[in-house]
């Protein structure tokens, strides 16, 4: 598509704040007291006026926490763009509860389907701010396909734009979590690099960035990958050389049998995809046969 819109289509070209980047200190919420960073104590429940009469008190917090007279109240609930409003009244499948991933070329079908109802610009701005929003990017993290305005999946989601989205949400979240979200970002890196049916050098100049704190996580994701096939070969071998049923290996070693099963498809998809790629390279470096032969 060569539209200008394009950009804001597809969130990962969206520029992505490093993960090694200092996370700004979280914002006094709406309505509680500043925070002292030093002094004495000052004033109180007794609190007095120089010519001893007693001072007026402040506002109570909900738990009788005093709180400044005129503090500010809950947020106001940010607006919602007109245009997003309308894109969600006339496509709930897309823009309602559930965010799905929009095919390339949407702003050029939605102008053509509402010639009448929408500004070019602020249709633009509109699709920006969707497309870049957490709930967005975490239906394209998911790897869902892309989807046309009747809600039809029309198109994969390329892979790189599945791991900058991965980042994207992580990053985020990482900002206000209270847990190491590392571990599951790298088994979902995981995930989307296998869904991707791309070999491990392909995947990697692919998805690389100039963020080397991102390449790093990514590295340790497929240090994990590789030594979870390591295992799931070893059980294989075991279980073929074992002559047992699958209930009865799983419980030979305290397994749970359905895991078992689960590790042994993962090695055998493994060990066929490795047989493929070798006799692709096989095939791709055989000599031809000469002409007339």
């Amino acid at each position: 598509m060569t539209d200008s819109v394009s950009a804001q289509e597809q969130p990962h070209t969206a520029p992505v704040e490093p993960l090694a980047a200092p996370v700004a200190a979280a914002p006094t919420e709406a309505g509680a007291p500043p925070q002292r960073t030093g002094g004495s104590r000052r004033g109180g429940r007794n609190r007095r006026n120089a010519d001893g009469r007693q001072a007026p008190r402040s506002a109570e917090g909900a738990e009788g926490a005093t709180v400044p007279t005129g503090a500010p109240g809950p947020r106001a609930p940010q607006r919602v763009h007109p245009a997003l409003e309308q894109l969600a009244g006339l496509y709930p499948h897309l823009f309602g509860a559930v965010f799905r991933p929009l095919k390339r070329g949407i702003f050029q079908d939605l102008l053509a389907a509402h010639p009448e109802l929408f500004e070019r610009e602020a249709l633009k701005v509109a699709l920006g701010i969707h497309t870049r929003s957490t709930r967005y990017l975490q239906s394209v993290a998911a790897g869902d396909k892309r989807h046309d305005l009747q809600g039809q999946p029309v198109e994969d989601m390329a892979p790189e734009h599945v791991h900058h989205a991965l980042l994207e949400v992580y990053r985020r979240k990482k900002a206000r979590a209270t847990e190491d979200l590392l571990p599951k970002l790298r088994n979902r890196m995981i995930a989307a690099f296998e869904a991707s049916g791309l070999t491990r050098e392909a995947y990697t100049e692919l998805v690389q960035s100039r963020d080397e704190a991102a390449n790093a996580i990514l590295e340790e994701a497929f240090a994990e990958w590789a030594a979870r096939n390591a295992k799931d070969e070893a059980l294989l071998r075991a279980f073929e050389a074992s002559g047992q049923t699958l209930e009865a290996f799983a419980d030979m070693y305290g397994m749970v049998p359905r895991t078992v099963g689960q590790q042994l498809d993962r090695a055998r998809r493994l060990a066929s995809a490795a047989a493929a790629a070798a006799a692709a390279a096989d095939a791709s470096t055989a000599t031809p046969a000469p002409e007339g032969a």
